[in-house]
């Protein structure tokens, strides 16, 4: 069904547990280690730990540690650009700002730093342009797609054309869909997860950076899930004859085969959703039309049972092929995005952000970080595919019915069956077309 933001009901992260347990090896000035690597710290110990002493901070040795403080400015800015978008911070100050002081510092030390710093900082104005030109890109869909669903009219409906006048072809519609698929996520940067779901830590004194919580792009992308739905489930409900919507079923049916070969399990996810929208699983004369053998094959594969355990397993599949792949073909995973929502949200409530000493929780963190990593890794991939403007833009603005003009297209083209039905078609005639 369709997706909201507002995680209702949690699913367990496999192969995380929320209750974690440190084992102290060795402990110095409350950084804990063990077998060497530092695994639990205060807060206060870890800054501590980070800030530069007089052992290795001089200028004398800015050659051993200004490669570290590139290498973490680099993929700070490579990693999280949008922290860099100044019009986002809190306050006066800038924090593009106080990258360039600090650029100014250790730069002048060395040439080689010079060089190194300056490239950092174009490459970080390009990828500024390119979030600035994603951002204006979205907003112009935004406004292009038919947001504002339209209400059933009369038979035979007219509203728009049908999607097989379009693209008749399946494995072409799972490709073009795919395209919107991986331009839509290539908007979102990982901070719009932590945006999503932040909460201020008592132990924490210091304020936010972001004057909001900033998610349009992630909002934007569960929006077009949403739309996909009933776009499905609008296109199995407008013709008129019992065979053309048993066309129209098996031809997304087999969409949504090419969508899990592809490994776009979203759309797969969001076609599957619609065709199991009320109105249209009711249209039972029409659904013993279709050959039926392929859909139970996917529904089994998007199984909620046992955690979505037939999807998460298709997907680590998918995963592992895109980590020895040798083609951006081969390299597509798209995930089922609302349970990748509901798995970082459950991480990220369900366990603490410190341990009972104190200490900041590093498995949390850890982990959240392997998520979100993975998910950084899939929607940088480039879709292989060549685009179809005509296709897209139709996906993007054909309009499609509200969830009550589904419901009058789905009791006129198949009565119904009992006094509830009546009643509420009855409704919907007088209110949609002003008839009794």
């Amino acid at each position: 069904m369709p997706q909201t933001l507002s995680p209702t009901s949690m699913f367990t992260p496999c192969s995380f547990s929320p209750h974690l347990h440190t084992s102290k090896e060795d402990e110095q000035g409350g950084l804990i280690f063990q077998d060497g690597n530092l695994t639990s710290a205060s807060l206060d110990a870890l800054i501590q730990h980070l800030i530069p002493t007089t052992d290795y901070y001089p200028e004398a040795r800015i050659r051993k540690f200004g490669p570290k403080i590139l290498q973490l400015l680099t993929e700070w800015t490579e990693t999280f650009p949008y922290d860099f978008q100044e019009e986002r911070c809190f306050h006066e100050e800038r924090i593009i700002g106080h990258l360039k002081d600090m650029i100014h510092r250790i730069a002048p030390c060395d040439e080689a730093y010079w060089k190194k710093m300056n490239q950092l900082l174009q490459t970080l104005n390009q990828k500024l342009a390119t979030l600035s030109h994603g951002q204006e890109g979205i907003v112009k869909i935004n406004a292009a797609v038919s947001d504002k669903l339209v209400a059933f009219k009369s038979k035979p409906p007219s509203i728009q054309r049908e999607i097989l006048s379009v693209c008749s072809d399946p494995y072409t519609l799972a490709q073009q869909l795919t395209h919107v698929e991986l331009e839509r996520l290539s908007h979102i940067g990982p901070e719009e997860f932590v945006q999503a779901f932040v909460h201020k830590d008592p132990l924490d004194g210091t304020k936010p950076c972001f004057s909001d919580q900033k998610t349009s792009n992630l909002e934007a992308y569960v929006k077009w899930f949403n739309r996909l739905c009933y776009l499905v489930a609008t296109e199995i409900c407008m013709p008129a004859k019992k065979k053309q919507r048993a066309q129209v079923i098996e031809f997304f049916i087999d969409v949504a085969r090419e969508c899990f070969n592809i490994g776009n399990f979203n759309s797969l996810m969001a076609i599957i959703s619609g065709m199991n929208m009320s109105p249209v699983s009711r249209l039972k004369k029409t659904w013993s039309k279709v050959k039926t053998a392929k859909f139970f094959i996917l529904e089994h594969q998007m199984d909620p049972t046992g955690n979505f355990y037939n999807y998460r397993t298709a997907l680590r599949g998918a995963a592992h092929r895109s980590l020895t792949a040798h083609s951006n073909r081969e390299k597509i995973v798209i995930p089922f995005f609302s349970l990748l929502i509901k798995d970082i949200y459950f991480l990220n409530e369900g366990c603490a952000n410190r341990l009972p000493n104190g200490h900041v929780n590093f498995e949390k963190f850890l982990e959240l970080a392997k998520q979100v990593g993975e998910f950084i890794t899939w929607k940088q991939v480039e879709c292989p595919f060549e685009q179809d403007a005509n296709i897209i833009h139709y996906l993007h603005t054909a309009p499609i019915f509200t969830e009550d003009g589904l419901y009058l297209a789905s009791y006129e083209s198949e009565s119904p069956e009992n006094q509830t039905e009546k009643d509420r078609w009855k409704s919907l005639r007088s209110t949609i077309l002003g008839k009794t």
